[in-house]
């Protein structure tokens, strides 16, 4: 009897807190796009730290390839698991929608982070950042470096990614105004986010186009293989590398100068932020609707907002600009 009136009494005060029930018993699951991911393990580990200071169970999973046939193989396994959400680092933007759709039927959150996936089959996506100001000041980098004229290319990560996808496509639409009328894209290559695919891309562009002046790799694992392949062939000064980078592993290459400057947020904070958009919508504080508001731990408060594909979003904040003056600081960061 003793036993029965305390848990009615803890059950009790729950609820007049506001806990859900389902979350304080629930696992709570992150899919990243692909194992050996530097970006990738932070982000998940910001997602753990989010999870755990509340006091529930965090699930990190990721395939060893980034493909969308393989995040659904996890995906099945997560059901099976009867997880409380699922949140989605995506491969692919459609291909994953019937899994996802499928999760949802059986009462698990399902929401995207980073790498969207279509507006059918999330309640939202936590975006790292503005995609059209991503676009905008990769261009503008890009002109920059090439001294406003001159050959430029991408070296995206997987053909599928629709993040990538979504800032190169903006990056397209800066590139029309008349000010970049010399500035000249040759090329979109993919290194799927794998460091040595990544590095035979940046080669094969260096072959290719001899007059290159500037690659933009708007992937992590893409920027850090540009710019060994540029200082391992001595072409510092001639070719410029810029695009999104860890603090980390970019610091050597913004300080010899392979990259003049680059930008990113902290993926820590963005896999931080999932976690608790994942127990606001566990909890029901949040249904993924425009205007939700909740509160996001140490990131203080957040606003769920219209997205550019036509769901909804909740935006980290917009990117930062890394160069010699403040990587210092910021290389044994994250």
């Amino acid at each position: 009897m003793r036993k029965f009136f305390t848990r009615t009494i803890m059950v009790a005060t729950m609820i007049a807190l506001g806990v859900s029930l389902v979350g304080a018993q629930a696992k709570y699951a992150i899919v990243f796009k692909n194992t050996g991911n530097p970006y990738g393990e932070k982000q998940m580990a910001g997602f753990k730290t989010g999870i755990e200071e509340q006091g529930f169970e965090a699930i990190l999973r990721a395939p060893d390839q980034p493909t969308a046939e393989a995040q659904i193989q996890i995906i099945e396994q997560l059901i099976a698991q009867k997880v409380a959400s699922i949140c989605i680092v995506g491969n692919d933007f459609n291909a994953l929608t019937p899994v996802l759709k499928k999760a949802t039927s059986q009462g698990i959150k399902v929401f995207s982070l980073d790498s969207s996936v279509a507006p059918a089959a999330r309640l939202t996506h936590v975006n790292q950042a503005d995609s059209v100001k991503i676009g905008k000041t990769l261009v503008q980098a890009a002109y920059d470096m090439a001294g406003g004229s001159g050959e430029f290319a991408i070296l995206s990560a997987t053909s599928q990614a629709s993040n990538q996808n979504l800032w190169i496509k903006y990056m397209k639409d800066e590139l029309k105004l008349d000010k970049y009328k010399n500035l000249k894209l040759v090329k979109i290559a993919y290194g799927d986010d794998l460091r040595d695919k990544s590095v035979s891309e940046a080669e094969g562009l260096l072959r290719s186009y001899p007059n290159l002046k500037v690659i933009v790799a708007p992937t992590t694992v893409g920027i850090a293989a540009a710019a060994k392949v540029v200082t391992d062939k001595g072409l510092i000064g001639k070719v410029a590398i810029t695009g999104l980078g860890l603090p980390s592993e970019m610091a050597s290459y913004i300080e010899n100068g392979a990259c003049p400057y680059m930008f990113l947020w902290n993926p820590i904070d963005v896999g931080y932020l999932g976690a608790y958009t994942a127990t606001a919508l566990v909890s029901g504080k949040i249904t993924g609707k425009v205007g939700d508001k909740f509160s996001a731990g140490r990131l203080g408060e957040y606003t769920i907002t219209k997205a550019p594909d036509g769901g909804t979003e909740v935006l980290l904040g917009p990117p930062f600009k890394f160069d010699p003056s403040n990587i210092a600081d910021w290389k044994t960061v994250y």
